[in-house]
């Protein structure tokens, strides 16, 4: 099947790019490809060109201007890109599922509670609707509840380009504000999450000043605890209060080995006073930084609560 190529014009009969308020996109050609080869053939060949995947930033981000690419590649009808699926205890999702599907999926609530928390806190209902969990990782926002999520998992992304597919660490995918690991010609296929052991705790908060806002820092945590109420693992992520989302390597080395406590759960929450965390016109740094330990003691405190032990511990 041939791209389809149409072309969308900034100005029409000499009218502005404002109508009655409204911002139209710049000028862009349209392709849409079937097979993932065509997409990466396509942004090998073609100069300036963005994916468009739920359109949820993209399209907002034309119409004010902040993106004005010369070729707009839609993925909406590439084969093989979206689905659910475990193997081997992993779970893989794959780029264009949308959101609100993973959302509802019993078998991400099975396989990845963490994900299945946080997803009701991706923006709105119905922008989860369309929005798909490959492009919200590729927009690399660093408030979005999927990319915390990831890092606290050690997601595994998967892409594809002109040499083949490769899998990319989180640690190693998302490299600063909005700028990922991703090179121009390659496309994100997948995402792969290792499952944790069965009786898991997990938590995740989050502090926006309405709901569906862009969170001003949010908090992942993942413990496993023995018979005794020791931890022996644990992750903990800070996200939205930098450029990228973080992990607490030290809190997690400390927590390991200890009783769940209140007293250790603070001392994991102090370490965020560490983080380079970002100051705009929403929250200077030290708020995102002292938002940021609060929420990671009440994450820690709900993974707590959730894991196999914390019933036969008192």
């Amino acid at each position: 099947m041939p791209t389809a190529i149409l072309t969308c014009p900034a100005v029409q009969n000499g009218r502005s790019n404002i109508v009655q308020g409204i911002m139209k996109p710049p000028p862009f050609q349209y392709h849409s490809p079937t097979t993932v080869a065509e997409t990466v053939g396509l942004l090998t060949t073609l100069d300036n060109a963005m994916l468009l995947a739920g359109g949820q930033s993209l399209m907002p981000m034309l119409n004010m201007r902040y993106a004005q690419p010369d070729q707009v590649i839609d993925l909406n009808h590439v084969e093989g890109l979206n689905g659910i699926t475990t193997t081997d205890g992993w779970l893989e999702i794959g780029a264009m599922t949308r959101q609100r599907d993973i959302e509802r999926s019993d078998l991400v609530k099975r396989s990845c509670p963490l994900l299945a928390e946080a997803m009701p806190l991706v923006g709105h209902r119905q922008t989860r609707n369309r929005g798909t969990i490959g492009g919200s990782l590729s927009h690399s926002d660093p408030a979005a509840e999927i990319a915390a999520v990831c890092s606290a998992a050690d997601a595994i992304i998967y892409v594809e380009g002109p040499g083949g597919g490769r899998d990319i660490p989180f640690v190693e995918f998302s490299l600063g504000f909005m700028t990922t690991s991703l090179a121009p010609d390659e496309i994100l296929a997948s995402i792969r999450i290792p499952g944790w052991k069965h009786g898991h705790g997990y938590g995740f908060h989050e502090f926006a000043r309405r709901h569906g806002d862009f969170a001003l820092a949010s908090a992942a945590a993942l413990i496993t605890t023995d018979d005794e109420g020791l931890i022996t693992r644990a992750s903990l992520t800070v996200g939205g209060a930098a450029p990228t989302p973080v992990r607490l390597t030290e809190a997690e080395t400390q927590l390991v080995g200890e009783a769940a406590s209140p007293e250790a759960f603070q001392a994991a929450a102090d370490t965020c006073c560490t983080i380079e965390a970002i100051g705009d016109t929403h929250a200077p740094a030290d708020y995102r930084r002292h938002l940021a330990g609060v929420l990671i003691k009440r994450a820690l405190e709900t993974a707590w609560t959730r894991t196999a032990a914390a019933g036969s511990v008192a």
